[in-house]
């Protein structure tokens, strides 16, 4: 079941971290924008952050499954979701940006029909104080994709 987060104070925060390794960055996104939590009973298995970039684009700011419920659906179910709500609010372009480490990332994003559009040169390294390491690769750049709604 999906449900609008009501307070920051509230937000899963072990989740949100597993996407983006900085508080100030978690916060700052959570204070822009709205978040969806995906709930089974009590438990939190996933959420993610929408934020308004324009009248017509939006980023998802922030997309996270608890790791012990990764590789079950529950990222689709996410998209799907996140989709849909941005459809009826109007939005027509729909953007996510990722590390260029982030490999199953970026294969899950193509999968869901995002094209590249951009690569935000030394990203990670300008807003991180520390260097993030995934599959062994240096996050330095940021790839930006869209997909039309």
């Amino acid at each position: 079941m999906f449900e609008k987060l009501k307070s920051i104070d509230d937000a899963p925060f072990n989740l949100l971290l597993l996407a983006d390794p900085s508080m100030d960055m978690v916060l700052e996104k959570l204070n822009k924008g709205e978040c969806f939590l995906y709930k089974v009973g009590s438990e939190v298995l996933g959420c993610y952050v929408l934020n308004e970039l324009t009248r017509d684009r939006v980023e998802l700011a922030n997309i996270a499954v608890s790791e012990k419920n990764q590789g079950c659906g529950i990222g689709k179910k996410l998209l799907l979701h996140v989709f849909n709500y941005a459809k009826a609010s109007g939005y027509s372009e729909f953007v996510v940006g990722t590390g260029n480490s982030s490999i199953g990332q970026i294969a899950f994003y193509q999968k869901a029909g995002f094209r590249m559009v951009e690569i935000n040169r030394g990203f990670f390294e300008r807003h991180y104080s520390e260097k993030i390491y995934e599959n062994g690769i240096l996050c330095r750049d940021m790839i930006m994709f869209s997909k039309p709604l």
